[in-house]
């Protein structure tokens, strides 16, 4: 099937956020909605999904969240959960608005830190499906997880960052600045073994990106528990896990599989960022569109 794509954008608390509309030749297609994790940017492979679920017959809004990519925001890359939830709940609306479009058949699709927005979202949103491909779920225990890993450098690391924003923010400066992805032997919000060449291999080749987030989110993501909104969804959930994740405990995912009523759960042997590319794209592309056109009736 025939796709087209055009700009969408909308505005979510009065900021403009820049959107892209996939639009398939079918006759009022249902809309899947789609963002990306921490830190990403809607260019990092998110086209690669939507152009195969706009194949199967659905229209697909790709979004950048406030202060992202080419969307509007000042201070610049500020990762928070409250305010990308935000973000998802403005897409939704205008998905609803749209000519073209059938606003009654929505799904969302989230990845990682928006694989647990989308939970939230559901939560109190009228959607039919959703999607949530190996998701962030349970700050506390995620942060956890980093810590074990990362051992008392990355403690350290975290601290010295949280000290450098406290003082900028005394002195009326803008905020501090930390690595999204950094190789294990150096600070980042994710230094995994596999965090940082797995993040850059989802950048387009040419395309400038800043590996940086605004450091205060060091400061609240273990608060951010989308879980805790699980048993309040009402529509079916697919669930990609991947098993061998470095990032996302096992147990967060067991967690919110658990408090779900309607679910799927695949699991995938890979770490977090193999879903993206090569041969398990593939595969976890092709069982989310299913599981789409099964529930939007695409």
């Amino acid at each position: 099937m025939s796709v087209q794509r055009r700009d969408a954008d909308f505005r979510s608390n009065g900021t403009r956020c820049a959107a892209w509309l996939y639009e398939p030749a079918a006759e009022n297609p249902p809309v899947v909605v789609m963002a990306h994790g921490f830190g990403g940017e809607r260019e990092a492979r998110l086209p690669a999904f939507a152009e195969r679920f706009a194949a199967a017959g659905m229209a697909v809004l790709v979004f950048d969240y406030r202060t992202f990519g080419d969307s509007e925001g000042t201070p610049r890359h500020v990762v928070s959960g409250r305010r990308h939830v935000e973000d998802y709940r403005a897409a939704l609306d205008h998905v609803r608005s749209l000519d073209g479009v059938d606003g009654d058949r929505v799904g969302l699709w989230g990845t990682s830190f928006s694989g647990g927005h989308v939970v939230e979202v559901a939560a109190e949103a009228d959607v039919e499906a959703v999607v949530s491909q190996v998701p962030f779920t349970d700050g506390r225990r995620t942060a956890l997880h980093l810590v074990r890993q990362g051992g008392l450098s990355y403690v350290a690391g975290v601290q010295r960052a949280l000290t450098r924003n406290a003082l900028r923010r005394a002195t009326l400066r803008g905020p501090a600045y930390v690595p999204i992805v950094a190789d294990p032997d150096e600070f980042g919000v994710l230094n995994t073994p596999d965090a940082k060449p797995g993040y850059l291999s989802l950048v387009p080749e040419g395309e400038d990106w800043d590996n940086e987030c605004a450091a205060r989110i060091l400061a609240t993501v273990g608060t951010y528990r989308p879980v805790t909104a699980a048993a309040d969804v009402d529509c079916p959930v697919y669930v990609a896990q991947a098993t061998e994740d470095s990032i996302i405990p096992a147990d967060s995912v067991d967690a919110l599989v658990r408090e779900l009523d309607h679910v799927e759960r695949d699991r995938y042997p890979v770490g977090h960022f193999e879903p993206y590319t090569g041969e398990c794209f593939e595969e976890v592309v092709s069982a989310e569109r299913a599981f789409f056109e099964r529930h939007l009736d695409a």
